[in-house]
């Protein structure tokens, strides 16, 4: 898990600049509301308004993450108002809770924006229970909102926009289908589920922090999309919640909230969340424990029952997590990795056809937007078959074939970055036998998407030339991955 964090490539140093610049923001958020003489509680409101609008928004181009960011108020005030406004009605509060937890889900049928606006209505709720907001703080909250969320705008589009130097790559939408066929109709009844146990049960287990069991629940069902994945994020949601409380320990505890030690550490921990975000969902549940613990310290709570406690309910809103996908409307690991995998291989044709076509000295032919997405779907494969290849997975078979399709993916994917590079080559030219070469890659990808059993062509030697090497590399790949695509049903890539 070391490894993975601190030696994980950063092509264009692109987490390290996502991470300070979210120091950067949240910092000016949060001195914007002390500046303007809210109390802490404004501040710490504020902090995380502008946390999740620098976190959370994630629009393909920079227009369209500015109108994702404009419109967070428009959700999250609404929200705010009657989670405080029901503050001292619990039915009605925990009804409304839960309306707002499936509504959240729901909304991620609508792409990024849909995404991006329910984590930040839930959270907006979420965050009123943490800090017991009340109608009469109703004004400070919503400035401490509207100002944070300007302020992170003004670092993420303004001084710190580095988005726009890079091309748009448009987060791969999830196959169409109606009704209860639909993943996110199923998640958010699942997630509503989920977070109904949690409520319960969480308040069994504490009347003032139970919202800690919901939180945790929700979080385990966003960027999940099968049982499989779902059960695999708890897992680490816990792993990471208990790392982070033994590190709370020995560092948040010991500060008792000093304003001076307290800013640095929670500026490192809102790095950590940021940076490893995308690598490890264990790393970043640990920094977020660890900004959790210091907030609370801030607030003059913290304390080692409180850090057990943090603990009892993350474990009861996994099991809340957990229960949901396996027993309401599951959705099969199978199902949704054969979906991606099918995907990302009709990617790897469309890059290699638009190159192709470059190279045939079409001016319109552009396959760098094609690689972006290429690269979008891969990582939505690996997290599709992140439950195969956990180390708790006792079925070996499964792993080991589970890791060859990735790693033959991973090897079409190097294959086309290097032919769309040979292709972007002005000098480059055109060879007949690039036709052909494509055309085999094409009858490779409708062989294995579309489930038939012929054998798949296997190149010989491969040529001298650089256009055709990557080619012949990618034929060798897709050549190689029918036997794992192909197993019989019996003990097929993923169970049901």
């Amino acid at each position: 898990m070391l490894k993975r964090v601190f030696a994980a490539p950063d092509p264009g140093r692109a987490r390290l600049r996502f991470a300070s610049r979210a120091v950067l923001g949240i910092g000016l958020a949060v001195a914007a509301c002390l500046l303007a003489g809210h109390s802490l509680v404004g501040a710490v409101t504020g902090g995380l308004a502008a946390l999740l609008a620098l976190f959370t928004v994630t629009d393909p181009t920079v227009r369209g993450q500015a109108v994702t960011t404009a419109l967070l108020p428009a959700v999250g005030m609404p929200v705010l108002a009657v989670a405080a406004e029901l503050h001292g009605m619990p039915v009605a509060r925990d009804l409304v809770f839960l309306a707002v937890v499936g509504a959240g889900v729901y909304a991620r049928r609508w792409g990024p924006r849909g995404h991006s606006l329910g984590v930040f209505g839930f959270m907006t709720f979420f965050v009123a229970q943490f800090l017991h907001a009340t109608p009469d703080r109703l004004p400070e909250l919503y400035a401490a909102v509207l100002m944070s969320v300007l302020s992170a705008a003004a670092v993420r589009f303004g001084a710190w926009c580095y988005e726009r130097r890079l091309p748009p790559a448009a987060a791969p939408a999830p196959p169409a289908a109606k009704g209860l066929a639909r993943v996110t109709t199923r998640q958010a009844l699942q997630a509503t589920a989920g977070a109904g146990f949690a409520l319960v049960v969480g308040q069994l287990v504490s009347g003032q922090r139970w919202y800690w069991a919901v939180g945790a629940t929700w979080w385990i069902f966003v960027n999940t999309a099968s049982r499989g994945e779902t059960l695999v994020r708890g897992f680490r949601r816990v792993l990471g919640t208990v790392i982070g409380i033994g590190l709370g320990l020995v560092v948040a505890v010991p500060v008792h909230g000093a304003p001076v030690p307290t800013a640095v550490l929670v500026a490192v921990a809102v790095f950590g969340i940021f940076y490893t975000a995308a690598v490890s969902y264990t790393w970043m549940m640990l920094w977020v424990t660890l900004l959790a613990e210091l907030l609370y310290g801030v607030l003059g709570v913290l304390s080692p029952g409180l850090l057990v406690l943090r603990l009892a309910e993350t474990g009861v809103g996994a099991l809340g997590a957990a229960l949901a996908v396996l027993f309401v409307l599951p959705v099969t690991t199978h199902a949704v990795t054969d979906a991606w995998i099918q995907r990302a291989l009709r990617c790897v044709h469309t890059c290699t056809a638009e190159a192709a076509a470059r190279l045939a000295g079409s001016a319109t032919a552009d396959p760098a937007p094609r690689v972006a997405e290429l690269e979008q779907l891969l990582g939505r494969v690996r997290l599709s078959v992140a439950p195969l290849v956990h180390p708790l997975n006792p079925m070996p078979a499964r792993k080991r074939r589970a890791r060859r399709v990735l790693a033959l993916l991973d090897d079409c994917a190097r294959e086309v970055r290097g032919l769309v590079t040979v292709a972007a080559d002005p000098e480059a030219s055109h060879d007949a036998r690039l036709a052909a070469a494509c055309w085999r890659v094409e009858n490779a990808v409708e062989a294995l998407t579309a489930g038939g059993g012929e054998p798949l062509h296997r190149p010989a030697a491969p040529p001298a030339e650089p256009a055709l090497a990557h080619l012949h590399g990618l034929e060798h790949a897709l050549a190689e991955l029918a036997e794992p695509l192909r197993t019989p049903s019996g003990s097929r890539l993923v169970g049901a």
